[in-house]
């Protein structure tokens, strides 16, 4: 039966099945809502004292109580509803099926939904604002809709992926996108994101690029490639027109390195890649194995002692003033072949141990002078599994809790690459900060202490998390660094030579250069908490302080993320942070899965209590999850104020961005 009924009498019911959520999912749903209303009917049974239980709708329900609560709702909201009757059984299993038979929306039909939206005349700020997504996302959309129509549809049934289709869109030619779609109908190996960004920003590729000198002039002749050449090009300057069979080719001769290369390291697998680099979506899965320089021989000891000596004999005729200038060129000549002898001794590649090669490989990268290299880091298929003993968090006050209260390895390390992502979405909006943090850990670098912790791994490489294979999918943050990444502007990429991709991005505008800058120094940062031991890093701290993360705004402790990982003491110690003695008492008796269930609810503010409460409740994060400021010298504090005086504008674009993704 169809009712209206206030809101008021409206109540979650403790048998819904869905029992986690997601923060910027809710933030969307609610602002969907006030633009909209409610589309779909709550599904709802009869309880106690004239209320209704939300047995179906859960979600919508919270919106509409915090719409209530900001007054965008009057309290008397009537909100239609279906009435079900019968066995608690039945009821669970209508819960279920409303929230399981549900399926997420194609791309592809996002974008053709927002294009149409948007033709009928309305901004994309409008879109984002109603639907609560941000700018960004809407048209990221959007240049989906433009792709090439056979790229399109291929997103649309599934036949390719949202990263593939970002992957055409690399360029706007929508003739250039359909031709390598076409061409890679028939391609016997693996079609990944970067293997078709190659390919479309290639139309033809020159005699000197990598994938031409591993595969050779003759070969691909052979094979009825063709070549172009003008009036003065020689071998390496000429046109190879025929990309996808060079690609061919090029796989198939990494392949046969790859074989050679697993045999000659005794590895169970070598996987090939043309790029010049493993790129994160080969590695994904794979747990990282630890391997350690091989160690020196006596022999390559007393060598390099030897070439120490010569190196301070030399070293002594260029700075006595009385050498003439034979002798200086001289000296100048014998110091590059002496450090180069010391390079080659000191550079030493890592060395699996023979016990783990049986199960362990590595990936065969092409250089950029066309050679198949073997990348030394190993990796192993099954996941690595972190150690599970206990270790104990260090709250503020440097108190030790009981050992009930202590946190296991694993679920610290899965929150330290949280609280990561959080910093790290924070310092990509932020290219100034981020800026002066790459510049200084360059600078700092060369009389940095080799002992001391590092804050980031800023050589350009990124950041592995000490948990293989663990991904936050449905975290806010690490969902807003996936858009920030698809958001940047690649044109650059067409460059046919370093130098003229350098040249192409300068051409960007400062806005596109500047997030650039903000994603590769984000993606370094290294998984921390604000704790004492192995995962804590102050200068993350100092960072947090400048940005001023309101870390609540972007993870919430759920049963999964949180509460079912830790002792029953903790749980309780949260409580009573959000409502002190009184809440503790009505939930102290509970087992350990009602308790982390029920605090899950409390801590998203999906509860009827005190406003104060519900803020307290809606604000707590483990200590170990926040960006404190203890240890942050004055001076910073006066120089990051000095800063946003001297950036108001970029602050306040900054801030506005990040609000209306928490808010």
């Amino acid at each position: 039966m169809i009712q209206s009924i206030p809101l008021k009498k409206l109540v979650p019911s403790p048998r819904n099945v869905r029992k986690s959520s997601d923060v910027l999912a809710d933030l969307q749903l609610r602002a969907d809502i006030a633009a909209r209303g409610l589309l779909q009917n709550l599904v709802v049974r009869k309880g106690k004292r004239g209320k209704f239980e939300v047995e179906a709708g859960g979600r919508r329900l919270a919106a509409l109580q915090a719409l209530a609560e900001e007054s965008t709702l009057p309290a008397n909201h009537e909100v239609t509803c279906l009435v079900i009757e019968g066995e608690e059984s039945e009821v669970r299993e209508a819960s279920l099926a409303e929230n399981f038979q549900r399926l997420a929306m194609n791309p592809a039909d996002e974008a053709q939904a927002f294009a149409s939206i948007i033709e009928a005349g309305v901004t994309p700020e409008d879109v984002a604002r109603r639907f609560g997504l941000t700018v960004r996302f809407v048209e990221g959309r959007l240049r989906l809709a433009s792709l090439a129509p056979c790229v399109f549809e291929a997103l649309a049934e599934g036949t390719i992926t949202l990263d593939m289709a970002k992957a055409y869109g690399a360029i706007s030619d929508v003739e250039r996108q359909a031709h390598v779609y076409a061409e890679l109908q028939d391609a016997w190996y693996q079609i990944t994101p970067d293997t078709i960004r190659r390919m479309v920003l290639d139309a033809t590729v020159r005699g000197s690029d990598p994938r031409a000198v591993l595969v050779g002039r003759d070969a691909y002749l052979a094979a009825g490639g063709r070549i172009e050449r003008e009036l003065f090009d020689d071998d390496a300057s000429e046109s190879w027109i025929d990309v996808a069979l060079l690609e061919d080719l090029a796989h198939k001769a990494m392949e046969e390195a790859a074989e050679k290369t697993a045999l000659e390291y005794g590895l169970a697998w070598v996987r090939p890649t043309l790029g010049n680099y493993v790129s994160h979506d080969l590695v994904e899965g794979l747990g990282r194995l630890p391997c350690e320089p091989a160690p020196m021989t006596e022999q390559e000891v007393q060598e390099l002692g030897e070439l120490e000596a010569d190196y301070d004999r030399v070293a002594a005729v260029l700075e006595d003033e009385d050498s003439d200038e034979d002798e200086v060129a001289k000296a100048e000549k014998e110091l590059v072949v002496i450090d180069r002898a010391m390079r080659a001794l000191n550079d030493r590649p890592p060395v699996l141990a023979d016990e783990l090669k049986a199960e362990a490989g590595a990936f065969l990268v092409l250089s950029r002078n066309g050679e198949p290299t073997l990348v030394p880091q190993f990796y192993i298929e099954t996941e690595v599994i972190a150690d599970e003993g206990v270790v104990e968090a260090i709250e503020e006050s440097g108190a030790t809790k009981a050992k009930g209260s202590s946190l296991s390895q694993r679920l610290l390390d899965e929150l330290a690459m949280q609280r990561r992502d959080i910093l790290a979405i924070h310092l990509a909006n932020d290219p100034a900060l981020a800026l002066d943090f790459m510049v200084f850990t360059l600078a700092d670098a060369d009389g940095h202490d080799w002992r001391a912790k590092k804050a980031s791994t800023l050589v350009g490489s990124i950041a592995s998390g000490p948990v293989a294979g663990f991904e936050a999918k449905d975290a806010p943050a690490s969902a807003a660094l996936a858009e920030f990444a698809g958001s940047l502007d690649e044109s650059w990429r067409l460059g046919e030579s370093d130098v003229e991709r350098f040249a192409r991005f300068r051409a960007l505008s400062d806005e596109a250069r500047s997030a650039w800058l903000g994603h590769v120094v984000s993606r370094t940062l290294i998984a921390s908490l604000a704790c004492e031991g192995e995962r804590s890093v102050p200068l993350h701290e100092a960072l947090g302080s400048l940005l001023e993360i309101e870390t609540a705004h972007w993870w919430r402790p759920t049963a999964a993320n949180y509460f079912d990982r830790v002792a029953k003491a903790r749980t309780l110690e949260a409580l009573d942070a959000a409502g002190g003695p009184e809440l503790v008492s009505r939930y102290a008796a509970s087992k350990k899965a009602e308790l982390a269930s029920a605090a899950e609810r409390i801590f998203s503010g999906n509860f009827i209590g005190e406003a104060e409460v519900k803020e307290r409740a809606q604000a707590w994060v483990p200590s170990i999850m926040r960006f404190t400021d203890e240890g942050v010298p004055a001076d910073l504090e006066e120089a990051a104020s000095i800063d946003d005086e001297a950036d108001e504008t970029v602050s306040d674009e900054v801030t506005d961005e990040i609000a209306e993704q928490a808010a």
